[in-house]
């Protein structure tokens, strides 16, 4: 029992003395840049699969009640 809560206690020391957190500026700049990169490869990806399924569509002359 000891030594769970010596490591809780180091662990608490590390957090709060050690760790260089983020600024709220700076995760706020983090945020926007991962937010419009997700933005850009779902679009790519959406407009790939729209590009493969129309292209088979035509390869295969899929009825359009089968898609």
């Amino acid at each position: 029992m000891e030594k769970l809560t010596l490591y809780i206690k180091e662990s608490y020391d590390e957090l709060v003395n050690k760790v260089s957190w983020p600024t709220w500026s700076n995760l706020q700049s983090t945020t926007i840049v991962v937010l419009v990169a997700t933005i850009i490869i779902t679009l790519i990806i959406f407009l790939m699969d729209f590009a493969s399924k129309n292209l088979m569509e035509q390869v295969y002359k899929i009825p359009e009640y089968l898609s």
